[in-house]
């Protein structure tokens, strides 16, 4: 089984822009889940979201130098810490985004397979309602 999720994306947008709209809990909050969120060193976060079969998420920002925010990612009852990671790239038109989601093969069995495919799906919605979160309040791409 796979146990890395990776996604790139180039938005025509400024580096500094990116990265308020995954460091920034007021941001987050909009295009993504409700954040209780720091981009800290040791900051404990919490996303919760209101919609139906959705539990918390929780963990530990790792990483939160310019660029790069790494953080644990537990699903609420499961027990299981895996990490996201985000590098953003000054690049000439824009910036380049690289999101990796690694350590689902920590869950057990099918449920490993299950986790793959729901992250695999909600990672591509995540950047492309990014996308859609950076056009409409940066007016550029």
């Amino acid at each position: 089984m796979k146990d890395i999720i990776t996604k790139e994306k180039v938005f025509k947008h400024p580096i500094q822009a990116v990265w308020n709209a995954i460091s920034n809990a007021q941001e987050l909050s909009t295009w993504f889940i409700k954040a209780d969120f720091k981009a800290e060193k040791g900051y404990q976060y919490t996303f919760t979201s209101n919609d139906e079969g959705c539990v918390p998420i929780t963990g530990e920002v790792k990483n939160a130098d310019p660029y790069t925010l790494v953080y644990t990612w537990t699903v609420e009852g499961t027990n299981v810490e895996t990490i996201v990671s985000w590098v953003l790239e000054t690049i000439p038109e824009g910036t380049k985004l690289y999101l990796e989601h690694s350590g689902i093969s920590k869950y057990e069995g099918e449920t490993a397979i299950t986790m793959f495919e729901s992250f695999n799906g909600g990672w591509d919605n995540c950047t492309n309602k990014l996308l859609s979160y950076l056009k409409e309040n940066v007016h550029a791409g």
